[in-house]
């Protein structure tokens, strides 16, 4: 039996990463040298280098070493967010962060994916929303297309392919909804 997929055809043509091709290049200079690397400590410079490429960051955000953005053009963080060590904010699409959110260890933040249906593998993206209060456990995705509403935590190692009700805790691949995260009288 022979295989239906046919990569040849690929063509993303119509995607517009939103800036030109020497920005990109030199946000990924920047990126590896000051954003990325886990030999300077220091946050504020983080904020101040993705504001510096577009990036609209609030107060008191706080970005640990080895953070991936592929383009800050395309992200918008709240007040008062930690984004962990080796989180990965794969933004083809935009991607919307509350205030008071965490983005912890080596979580993944996916706004693109192919079409497994269409024998060229057609590129697809969706934008991704991260409410107030939102929390994504270490190593767990956040897939395309993705509301998490506020208060809703992703646990560890979870895979979230659907939109996330108010302070609900959601577990597993996928994700499912497994108890609320503020018990009745409190």
């Amino acid at each position: 039996m022979s295989s239906k997929v046919d990569l040849s055809g690929f063509d993303n043509a119509w995607y517009q990463p939103g800036r030109g091709t020497l920005v990109r290049l030199l946000w990924l200079l920047v990126s590896a040298l000051f954003v990325q690397s886990a030999v300077v400590p220091m946050s504020g410079l983080r904020v101040w280098l993705l504001r510096l490429f577009g990036a609209e960051i609030g107060q008191g955000v706080v970005i640990k070493p080895r953070v991936q953005v592929k383009y800050p053009w395309r992200l918008k963080v709240g007040d008062h967010v930690w984004i962990g060590e080796g989180v990965w904010i794969d933004n083809l699409a935009n991607v919307s962060i509350g205030s008071h959110v965490c983005l912890s260890q080596e979580s993944y933040l996916l706004t693109g994916n192919h079409d497994y249906r269409a024998a060229n593998f057609d590129l697809m993206i969706g934008e991704i929303q991260l409410r107030d209060g939102a929390w994504v456990g270490a190593r767990a995705v956040v897939c395309p297309g993705v509301e998490m509403n506020e208060d809703a935590i992703l646990a560890v190692g979870s895979v979230l392919s659907a939109d996330a009700e108010p302070a609900m805790i959601y577990r597993g691949n996928p994700a499912k909804a497994i108890r609320p995260r503020y018990c009745e009288d409190g």
